[in-house]
């Protein structure tokens, strides 16, 4: 199996594939690389809709050269434990970000959750997020409040009085159950629009058959994360001597 980064030529097939509708699994057995090097590259780049073979080869040689010019003032990388590849590491950090931000999340809070989800301890405190993104402390200031208002963080003193930034088992179930509170709310609003445009009207109708599916979507999502929020505690089987 080929290694090293992707050429030029390779992106181009990647991009004919996505345009014949290829999942990415196949797209990377004509190519005869990993599945998630493919969805690395092309959620890196747009995603499947948006993804242009030159410009994310482009892209990527940009980002490279970035990282050679800016290594030295950076300071030394995290070290990495448990033999991980650091640039391994790196790049799924880019595919992790690149996906919540496809989810809708803004670019910076997309890092830094990305960045907390990432780490063995699931805390860090905002002078370690500062030295790890490189970014400004106003900046994780900013995406802090965002993902604490979203239940997608909490935080907490550790014993040296720092505030301290925290995932952990518990802000995806916080997290789906405030999505089904907005969407219930939504419901309720779009429901007062039926009595206010007229039952028979056909704007009202419409409003009725969304609040009609809103309400049963909300409800699910409710359910299903009440089902299965005991999956967050259940703790990973140590991988066997042949994955290890």
């Amino acid at each position: 199996m080929p290694g090293g980064r992707l050429t030029q030529q390779e992106r181009q097939q990647i991009g004919l594939g996505l345009a014949d509708g290829l999942a990415y699994a196949e797209i990377a057995r004509r190519l005869d690389r990993p599945t998630s090097t493919i969805t690395r590259e092309v959620m890196r780049n747009g995603g499947p809709t948006s993804y242009r073979a030159d410009l994310a080869h482009r892209a990527t040689e940009r980002r490279a050269h970035r990282r050679t010019q800016t290594a030295p003032r950076a300071g030394r990388a995290p070290e990495q434990v448990h033999g991980r590849d650091a640039e391994a590491v790196r790049e799924y950090e880019e595919t992790f970000t690149t996906v919540l931000m496809a989810s809708g999340m803004p670019k910076m809070m997309s890092r830094v959750l990305a960045c907390l989800t990432l780490t063995d301890s699931g805390s860090l405190t905002a002078s370690e997020l500062v030295q790890r993104l490189q970014v400004s402390p106003a900046s994780i200031s900013k995406a802090i409040a965002f993902l604490d208002s979203q239940g997608l963080v909490r935080r907490e003193r550790d014993e040296r009085r720092r505030e301290r930034y925290v995932v952990d088992d518990d802000i995806w179930y916080q997290s789906m159950m405030a999505s089904a509170r907005s969407t219930a709310q939504l419901v309720e609003t779009t429901r007062q629009g039926v009595a206010i445009l007229g039952p028979d009207t056909q704007a009202a109708h419409r409003l009725e058959n969304i609040a009609r599916f809103l309400d049963f979507v909300s409800e699910s999502i409710a359910r299903a994360a009440e089902q299965a929020r005991d999956i967050l505690y259940t703790k990973a089987k140590p991988p066997s001597d042949s994955t290890a």
